[in-house]
């Protein structure tokens, strides 16, 4: 039996469920000669600015128990290098492109997605609200109230992200919606206090669908020089060690919010991926897997099928937030 695997995220429709995470797999172009790009559901780029960036000194990785912490500050070439010398390189391969972002006030939020919005290979948008390892202080902000609509054009959130404050969020997202008619997924933190309000915000505002979860903030320090292992003080938790907190996340929004969400955070099975689509995820991107096995997508992919067959399901969607209650009997293989 072969299972239908497509899903939907608002408007764009992907002939599987398994995406590669922003970050993690370059702008797509690097790595069509080791994938086979057009079996992938989507690619995710890097997040962009609108100028290029240089991002955080060295040391930017520094692996943990069961993860790795990065802290790369969102070094990239720019909208407008990307827009003119990567994306090109895609056009020949059938595979949606995923567009993230990140912007430093509404006017910027506003002005990219505008750009991205006259591009047509750009499928969909990624707003990344919720980036953990930037320098404190690095994002401009004027003082004042925090608006709910375009004006003024700055958040005050000191060195705080946006994905932290239910208005902002929305603001941010209302900025995107405004200037598109493609999907906007808003990428959100875990690193809240209770992310239903955020996500039900981001939802709100006009996202299509929310990615969860981002890393978690962390550090890492070297008992004998008492410095950071990292070139910045923090950065990012990523790998297998955050996923039940991940799953645990979505299944929370899933309970708050009807729009679809990408579930994100130490996949790299397809056992995984599918204690995601329990918990209520539409689709899932794999990231930090990438960094070992640059297929690692693929590879989910192929072991979800067979799950999928095992279990005599004929569509994703008969597994989605199907979680039962109760505990396992005992611990089986997926």
């Amino acid at each position: 039996m072969s299972a239908g695997l497509e899903v939907q995220l608002g408007a764009l429709r992907l002939a599987n469920p398994v995406l590669v995470a922003a970050g993690t797999f370059g702008y797509g172009v690097e790595f069509r000669r080791a994938v086979r790009l057009d079996q992938l559901g989507a690619i995710v780029t890097k997040t962009l600015t609108l100028q290029p960036r240089h991002g955080n000194p060295p040391p930017r990785l520094v692996d943990t128990p069961s993860g790795m912490l990065n802290a790369v500050g969102l070094h990239n070439v720019g909208l407008e290098v990307f827009l003119e010398q990567k994306l090109p390189d895609l056009e020949p391969w059938h595979v949606p492109v995923i567009v993230s972002i990140w912007a430093e006030s509404l006017q910027e939020m506003a002005a990219m997605v505008k750009r991205l919005d006259a591009e047509p290979r750009v499928d969909a948008i990624e707003l990344n609200l919720s980036c953990p390892n930037l320098k404190p202080g690095a994002r401009r902000e004027a003082q004042g109230p925090r608006p709910v609509d375009l004006e003024p054009w700055s958040l005050n959130l000191g060195a705080g992200m946006v994905a932290q404050d239910a208005e902002a969020t929305a603001a941010m997202v209302q900025a995107a919606r405004a200037q598109t008619t493609k999907p906007l997924l808003a990428k959100l933190s875990p690193d809240v206090t209770d992310i239903r309000p955020i996500a039900q915000a981001a939802e709100r505002a006009g996202a299509d669908a929310v990615t969860l979860v981002n890393t978690f903030t962390g550090m890492s320090l070297d008992p004998h020089s008492r410095r950071s292992r990292l070139g910045s003080l923090t950065g990012g938790l990523s790998g297998p060690a955050i996923r039940p907190l991940a799953v645990w996340r979505v299944w929370q929004v899933r309970q708050a919010v009807r729009c679809p969400i990408v579930g994100a955070g130490g996949i790299a099975r397809a056992e995984d991926a599918v204690e995601f689509f329990l918990a209520g995820a539409t689709a899932v991107a794999v990231g930090t897997a990438t960094f070992s096995h640059p297929a690692a997508a693929l590879r989910v992919l192929k072991g979800l099928r067979r799950y999928l067959a095992r279990h005599r399901l004929d569509a994703i969607q008969r597994l989605i937030g199907t979680l039962q209650d109760g505990a396992a009997p005992t611990q089986t293989r997926a």
